[in-house]
């Protein structure tokens, strides 16, 4: 049973990423205007899940472009253990679809 056509596959993917790249650029935004009024602040632990749903370009620009947990190197640790397995799902996925034997 086949639940989405593969050859659309690339497509639902960029979309996804597109999408929740720019829940993560917001949630970097509202985490940085959080911690400079000192208000409540968006867990590590919620940008990282971000980030490993694949949101993970959204939150690199954000912390190119807004300089938000850029020098924290525990944090950035955790960011690349995220993309690496975002990466490795995503080749999975691609794998398994057969997206490469055509």
């Amino acid at each position: 049973m086949v639940f989405f056509d593969v050859g659309h596959l690339p497509w639902l993917i960029a979309g996804g990423y597109l999408a929740v790249s720019i829940v993560a650029f917001i949630a970097y935004a509202l985490d940085k205007s959080a911690a400079k009024n000192n208000r409540w602040r968006t867990e590590e632990s919620t940008l990282h899940l971000l980030a490993v749903l694949g949101g993970w370009p959204g939150a690199l620009l954000a912390q190119r472009v807004l300089r938000h947990k850029s020098a924290k190197v525990v944090f950035l640790r955790v960011f690349v253990a995220t993309i690496v397995l975002n990466c490795a799902a995503l080749a999975c996925l691609l794998a398994v679809s057969g997206f490469w034997q055509e």
